[in-house]
């Protein structure tokens, strides 16, 4: 799946611009069935970039890593 803006470019070369399908596909680097298919969909499902948001254990990923390398060189016993 593409993204919402690859998607508005592709229609605003199909329908303003009146490029080809195959000019189209061959700006992007798109199949010319993807383009077809996404040029006959009404909608598309937009598709955004996942949010990054920190971790609770950020501030303590140092330590915690020290940790897990110290108890990693003892034995189980």
């Amino acid at each position: 799946m593409i993204d919402v803006a690859t998607l508005s470019v592709i229609r605003r070369w199909a329908l303003r611009e009146q490029l080809s399908i195959r000019e189209i596909a061959r700006r992007t680097g798109l199949s010319r069935n993807t383009i077809k298919k996404y040029l006959r969909a009404e909608a598309a499902e937009p598709r955004y970039a996942k949010r990054v948001s920190p971790s609770k254990l950020d501030p303590y990923a140092e330590k915690l890593s020290a940790w897990l390398k110290s108890e990693a060189s003892r034995s189980r016993k």
